[in-house]
């Protein structure tokens, strides 16, 4: 017996329009497809965008415009803006998504775990007391409990606020 487990989201990542090359690449050089690709906000070095695939809802990234594998490579003046940002991010999270702590990080080569090797990222992941149980533990299956889209337009709707203009 077979336990099934219904997420119609995954049609779009099975059938959806595959990006060729780097997908934060994509993004950086498409603005006016930045409600498509869920952009909360985007200056002359970085861009922050939604993870389609988030571990809790609010999960977004901070991602340099410049393309490269090497944080030892990136221009300090683009580091310090994702670390600015980055503190903006938490105190969006914080103040306007109810988040009780941020989990920040970078996952820097496949050894350590990037999805996106070849394109540096920072996730801001929000968190909440007893948000994790035992379905990821055990299932290996995340539980999403509200809408992307309604997240996206929530985030969204205070970007300027809290990353500028």
């Amino acid at each position: 017996m077979f336990d099934i487990l219904y997420a119609p989201w995954r049609t779009e990542y099975v059938t959806g329009e595959k990006i060729e090359g780097c997908v934060f690449c994509h993004i950086s050089k498409n603005p006016a497809m930045d409600e498509k690709h869920h952009v909360l906000y985007r200056d002359k070095n970085c861009f922050v965008v939604m993870n389609k695939y988030p571990y809790t809802p609010g999960h977004f990234m901070i991602i340099p415009h410049f393309h490269t594998e090497a944080l030892e490579e990136l221009d300090k003046d683009i580091w310090l803006r994702m670390c600015e940002l980055s503190q903006r991010g938490v105190k969006l999270l914080k103040e306007r998504f109810s988040a009780e702590g941020v989990n920040i990080g970078m996952n820097l080569g496949a050894a350590a775990g990037a999805g996106i090797e070849e394109h540096i990222h920072m996730h801001l992941v929000p968190r909440w007391q007893r948000d994790t149980n035992f379905i990821t533990s055990v299932g290996h299956t995340r539980v999403y409990s509200i809408d992307f889209e309604k997240v996206y337009k929530k985030l969204k709707s205070y970007a300027t606020e809290y990353f500028g203009e």
